[in-house]
């Protein structure tokens, strides 16, 4: 093999390593070095020598083992430079003795449940949750986590530098939750990457990575590390099946297509067979919540008759029971209305107006069904709002049409 083909395939299998092993090793590493940045640099380190060292001799016959033993060295080497002088000699010593071993990819300790648990941890703000998750165990750069929420490149790498800092200065635990504080922190892990999955799916893939198959990784990892947990199978089969839909959701001309519009012979008929059978899986443990709920109506959706509009309304109503929020409220007013109860869920949207007067799916529903009451004049204002606070194009195109028409 020629030089720059040789190159090319070790830059291929170096991208590949670190796209299905960047968690591990992250993980791997913080758990020895104590210090996400020591170890998000470290790891770095080790990539640009990869670089070098394999095209000269090679594929090493353990990838993963080779970059964590020259990470951790390069750690040491951080740490010796003087950068931080606190460090004991024996910690150095430690260190060193884990750097001597060459461990295979299965020998690694997985400590990624560890790592998300202290990523998603209630002390961090949602958002720097979401960014420190996505840097850590998704491997996007911050350019990529900027660009995706639409903050400049410095304001959200401060945000990822101020995340790492209070971890360190608040002594978070890098652990799995105590039994007692298993649900509850749960909860927060499924949130934020349930935030990621929204985001992905209300910008679309032109933001940078798809942070839909991002959550959807970070959702079958999580599944991987504590199987058997209905929640977490409630939550994987709530994305598969709302990702499945993502081809049928704009037209040719870039506008949204409605669920109850769209070409349901473009839907990923095996990634909503996935998906029932992960709600399956879940629904036979008989421990009920939200994520499997959620789940069971997003089945609804895609069931061949149509979705069945009082069994749904019936759903929101029992998720209300663990997420008493305004968004749960108008998600059972929208049931309400496609289930033909039009003047109940008028008036449960009135009482919404204040709570959700900067959600947009809010006022584009209110416009909707003002438009079947005949109130055109009530729905074109909140037509013009819905478009003003509209995320993406498709959406804003969408609205616009439904606005011309009246």
């Amino acid at each position: 093999m020629t030089a720059a083909p040789k190159a090319i395939a070790v830059t291929r299998a170096l991208e590949t390593v670190m796209r299905q092993d960047r968690g591990r090793l992250t993980a791997a590493l913080i758990a020895r070095l104590r210090d996400f940045q020591l170890a998000e640099d470290a790891l770095q380190d080790a990539a640009i020598s990869a670089l070098s060292h394999w095209g000269r001799t090679g594929l090493p016959a353990s990838p993963q083992g080779w970059l964590l033993k020259v990470a951790l060295r390069k750690a040491i080497d951080r740490l010796r430079s003087g950068a931080r002088e606190s460090r004991k000699a024996a910690d150095l010593s430690h260190l060193a003795g884990d750097e001597a071993d060459d461990p295979e990819p299965n020998m690694i300790p997985d400590d990624r449940l560890r790592l998300i648990f202290t990523c998603c941890h209630p002390a961090l703000d949602p958002k720097s949750r979401v960014a420190l998750t996505l840097r850590t165990l998704g491997g996007l750069s911050t350019t990529e986590i900027a660009r995706a929420f639409l903050d400049a490149e410095p304001t959200m790498g401060q945000r990822l530098s101020r995340a790492k800092a209070k971890i360190a200065a608040a002594g978070i635990p890098f652990k799995v939750p105590d039994p007692e504080d298993w649900g509850s922190r749960l909860n927060s892990v499924l949130t934020v990457i349930y935030l990621i999955f929204n985001a992905g799916h209300s910008m679309g893939p032109n933001a940078g990575r798809d942070l839909c198959d991002e959550a959807i990784f970070l959702l079958s990892m999580l599944n991987d590390l504590r199987p058997d947990d209905p929640e977490i199978e409630g939550g994987l089969a709530l994305a598969l099946l709302t990702h499945a839909r993502r081809q049928a959701r704009t037209g040719a001309d870039g506008v949204t297509i409605p669920i109850t519009e769209q070409d349901r012979s473009v839907w990923n008929q095996p990634m909503i067979a996935m998906g029932l059978a992960y709600l399956d899986q879940a629904i036979a443990r008989r421990q009920p919540g939200p994520y499997q709920l959620k789940a069971a109506i997003a089945a609804l959706h895609t069931a061949p008759d149509g979705p069945d509009w009082p069994q749904i309304t019936a759903l929101y109503a029992r998720i209300h029971d663990f997420e008493p929020t305004p968004v749960i409220r108008l998600n059972l007013a929208v049931a309400l209305a496609e289930g033909g109860s039009l003047a109940p869920a008028l008036q449960a949207l009135a009482g919404l107006s204040e709570a959700l007067a900067d959600y947009q799916p809010f006022h584009a529903a209110r416009a909707e069904y003002l438009v079947r009451s005949g109130d055109k004049a009530a729905a074109r204002d909140a037509y013009a709002k819905a478009i003003a606070l509209a995320a993406s194009d498709a959406d804003r195109a969408f609205l616009e049409r439904r606005l011309a028409t009246l």
